[in-house]
């Protein structure tokens, strides 16, 4: 099978946003990124859910993907299944760099497609200065545009078929094309951000440490 080649990507095809919460005692940021694909509620599940088919658009997954059963993505996150009902809706720790948030991942259709909708919740610890200096530097776009890259790649998955080459993948983010797509992710999260009570600069602020983060262009700040 020959790797696919992306597509024009439109940043706002998704949509974003921010929530304060609560999990437990603790107080939580939810970003919640949502995308309607052409397929069908079933042809999605098993997208975003098969070892066969993961590795052909987001990474390799490895260990026992059934309730309380760990996983690991190749170089990035591992953690625990939570519950799952196929083919609607499945919940996960999402452990990574030594921090725990959770994922909540739900399919619907949505006209003639099927629309996928991710929860990731982080807290907030007080007494984690670390993760609450990395929040105030990057906001929610750190982890939003990595999503919104992997949608994307999903996104060029389902309509060719094929699977992406992630050094592809790497070079398209790297284009104009690619940078202009991050850039107005970036901007939509600090958006979100705003929406859920940032103040606007330190909002903006944020979202322009992260496009520079993914880009490799230097801090503007």
């Amino acid at each position: 099978m020959t790797d696919a080649t992306f597509h024009p990507a439109d940043p706002h095809a998704e949509t974003r946003s921010l929530a304060t919460g609560r999990r437990g005692d603790a107080a939580t940021k939810v970003a919640t990124i949502s995308q309607t694909y052409a397929t069908t509620v079933e042809d999605l599940w098993e997208a975003v859910t098969s070892k066969e088919r993961l590795p052909r658009w987001f990474l390799p997954v490895s260990g026992d993907l059934q309730v309380g059963g760990t996983y690991q993505l190749e170089g990035n996150a591992g953690g625990t299944v939570e519950s799952c009902e196929p083919p609607v809706r499945f919940t996960a720790t999402w452990e990574f760099g030594g921090q725990v948030s959770w994922i909540a991942i739900t399919i619907s259709p949505d006209g003639d497609g099927a629309r996928l909708t991710l929860e990731h919740t982080a807290a907030l610890d007080p007494a984690n200065p670390e993760q609450q200096q990395f929040w105030t530097q990057y906001g929610p776009g750190a982890t939003g545009v990595g999503w919104d890259l992997g949608f994307n790649g999903l996104r060029t998955h389902l309509i060719t078929g094929e699977s992406v080459d992630p050094s592809v993948a790497e070079a398209w983010s790297m284009s104009p094309e690619g940078v202009a797509f991050i850039s107005e992710c970036s901007r939509l999260w600090g958006e979100a951000s705003i929406a859920d009570g940032t103040p606007r600069p330190d909002a903006e602020a944020a979202a322009a440490r992260t496009t520079a983060f993914y880009t490799g262009a230097p801090d503007p700040t």
